[in-house]
């Protein structure tokens, strides 16, 4: 399981509990990331150099019939690997498809934010990542309070290669996104996918771009269409 921008392995417990008790699960942390891995980060070509990471980290584990689970950031890092170990890939909320969409009330809240990470600005914040009139579960509001008054965030991730998008359709994959992912929205993430791998997306009913550990199950359940297709 690869996280995204400004997760790592502890923040993404909820993901390897919910994984784990279907299959051996392993998180990556990504370098540059707030975590446990190496704190440089890529001046230029973040996704290769990135995706060129993952591969040597499947290499060191001498991991084969691996699927990727990657979220936001970290689905596009599954798609930029390209190691023959790589079985599929799960892609949860994916950047890589699309650049992000970024509307004026994110860019107000986020600014905000990183201004002054207080937990009722990061709370404000994180409402824009989840469905209208819920709350963002507590410990993600302490973590990206704490991340923002650390470190520095990265920015979102570019659309990759259309070419290397079509090569890795030759190998299963499944994506799904919320209904009401402000940076990802369905009505142009859907066409995207579409076009670029002729895959179908999973629109999850009533969740948006934070995954929080109420629609952990859809995940496990998009990640068995690839892991345990036949079960299907």
């Amino acid at each position: 399981m690869v996280p995204g921008t400004g997760s790592n392995a502890a923040v993404a417990l909820p993901w390897l509990g919910a994984l784990s008790a279907r299959w051996a699960t392993t998180v990556v942390d990504l370098p540059g990331q707030p975590g446990l891995s190496d704190p440089r980060r890529p001046l230029r070509g973040r996704l290769a150099w990135y995706g060129r990471v993952l591969d040597e980290v499947l290499a060191v584990m001498d991991a084969d019939g691996v699927v990727l689970v990657g979220n936001s950031l970290g689905a596009a890092v599954a798609l930029a690997a390209g190691s023959p170990r790589i079985a599929g890939r799960a892609l949860v909320s994916p950047a890589g498809f699309i650049r992000l969409s970024v509307d004026p009330a994110l860019v107000l809240a986020s600014a905000t934010w990183l201004l002054r990470p207080t937990a009722d600005h990061t709370r404000r914040m994180l409402r824009l990542f989840v469905a209208p009139g819920t709350d963002p579960p507590d410990v993600e509001v302490e973590w990206m309070a704490l991340m923002a008054a650390s470190c520095h965030t990265t920015l979102a991730p570019p659309p990759l290669p259309a070419e290397l998008l079509s090569l890795r359709a030759g190998r299963p994959c499944v994506v799904g996104v919320g209904e009401h992912d402000r940076f990802l929205p369905p009505h142009r993430l859907v066409p995207a996918v579409r076009r670029t791998m002729n895959l179908d997306t999973r629109v999850f009913s009533g969740a948006g771009h934070l995954t929080t550990p109420a629609h952990l199950g859809e995940v496990v359940s998009l990640v068995a269409e690839v892991v345990d297709p036949r079960a299907g």
